[in-house]
């Protein structure tokens, strides 16, 4: 195409979208969205070279030569990490509106396979546990704030700032303690793992325990049968008890409060769980967390337990054989 006038239309409308999407982005693009509006690495270089644009991270640049608002460094940072990365951590409750807390440098999960790599101000978190669907897409992506924060808490400097990094974002109303203990749920080995339940549950209103009457009326809701609680059973090491059994089906539930996840606690509880695993009862744990934010999830457990092993469930707690409601 030779003619002057085309060239310049086309060239217009190639800039304008390029300042359009950068306006939409903190005032960066990357390389593969320049490279998609037809600009080529050399007509890069020379605008760079030119101090019209600069070079931000290997793969992205600014399309001025100022300095980058908070959103042009999220989406830096996003760019960089390329097209399956998303805000983590402090950096997506920041992204989400998450006042009072700052931090130094934004942190980026990604696939396994990606190729990004930190850079100055920037933390790329390579991940097995890739979730599309944890990852809020609208503006700029991030994971969804309970994820963010627990993800957060994990990864913060200190016990202090883990705990701040989950009941800010609930304070500010940008999730709940119940979705963040439903996250949490997912984390089964991590050296926070017992402090972050106990924060959690703080939120959930400082239960500590759960009642006989709390759990049957639990039981009664779902038309289970009631069962015994506090049985006592004769180890090798003496007397235990059984949270919750159901003797005629030989189900064992163990109600696990922040205690169980001590560690002088952890050989004690395996033991005991494997004698009566042993003596053919099946054992079944119910984290005090998970009964709070999951409860159907963990009762559907209960239940197919039952019914694999017989129980018609057509009796409640209610039945007049089992005596008086429970509630």
């Amino acid at each position: 195409m030779d003619d002057p006038a085309e060239l310049r239309r086309l060239r217009a409308q190639r800039i304008a979208r390029i300042v359009a999407t950068a306006g939409e982005q903190g005032g960066v693009v990357s390389l593969a969205q320049l490279h998609a509006f037809g600009v080529t690495r050399s007509q890069i270089r020379a605008q760079v070279s030119a101090r019209r644009w600069r070079r931000v991270h290997t793969q992205v640049v600014a399309v001025h030569t100022g300095p980058l608002s908070e959103l042009g460094c999220q989406w830096a940072a996003v760019l960089e990490g390329g097209p399956q990365a998303y805000l983590d951590g402090a950096s997506a409750l920041i992204a989400e509106g998450l006042t009072g807390f700052t931090c130094d440098v934004i942190r980026v999960s990604v696939p396994m396979a990606a190729r990004a790599r930190s850079a100055p101000g920037l933390r790329v978190v390579r991940t097995r546990r890739y979730a599309p669907a944890a990852v809020v897409r609208s503006g700029v992506p991030r994971a969804r704030p309970d994820v963010a924060a627990v993800h957060g808490a994990l990864w913060a400097t200190s016990d202090k700032q883990a705990v701040l990094l989950l009941t800010m974002p609930v304070q500010q109303g940008l999730t709940t303690a119940q979705r963040i203990g439903t996250s949490l749920l997912r984390v089964h080995r991590h050296r926070r793992r017992t402090l972050l339940h106990a924060a959690v549950l703080d939120l959930l209103d400082g239960v500590r325990s759960i009642s006989e009457a709390e759990f049957a009326a639990e039981c009664r809701r779902r038309g289970l049968p009631k069962p015994s609680r506090q049985v006592v059973r004769k180890g090798k090491d003496g007397r235990c008890y059984l949270d919750v059994y159901w003797e005629e089906w030989g189900v064992v539930v163990e109600i696990d409060g922040i205690q169980h996840s001590w560690a002088a606690n952890v050989v004690a509880d395996a033991l005991r769980q494997n004698d009566i695993s042993l003596e053919s009862d099946v054992v079944l744990r119910l984290p005090l967390l998970g009964l709070r934010v999951a409860a159907d999830d963990f009762f559907a457990q209960i239940i197919r337990a039952l019914r694999d092993r017989g129980c018609p469930l057509v009796g409640t707690c209610d039945d007049p054989v089992a005596g008086t409601t429970a509630s």
